[in-house]
């Protein structure tokens, strides 16, 4: 498995609008085969800060992923609301429970 993480972090004033670009990407992302979790979280001390949690059985599912118009069209979107580049960090799956319903 391979795990990404993606912290970025909004512009001041930019925060709900960047929010509302990153959640749009859930369902898009939702239908691709390979995305096996892609989970939005924001920071709660720091309301413009906004992880991505991305997991993916391999690197050819992370490229298809990375390869997708809508991939494309959320940093086009999201590329002047960035406060500083990205910071994106792969980890792979070493042990860990399941979710618990």
């Amino acid at each position: 498995m391979l795990v990404v993480v993606a912290v970025m972090k909004a512009k001041a004033g930019m925060e709900q609008e960047m929010e509302k670009a990153l959640r749009e990407m859930i369902p898009k992302v939702e239908a691709e085969k390979g995305t096996l979790t892609y989970t939005l979280h924001r920071a709660k001390k720091e309301p413009g800060k906004f992880l991505m949690y991305e997991k993916y059985p391999d690197k050819e599912a992370l490229k298809e992923h990375s390869s997708t118009p809508h991939f494309a069209e959320l940093f086009g979107k999201i590329g002047p609301m960035l406060d500083g580049s990205p910071v994106i960090d792969m980890y792979e799956d070493l042990v860990g429970i399941k979710e618990k319903k």
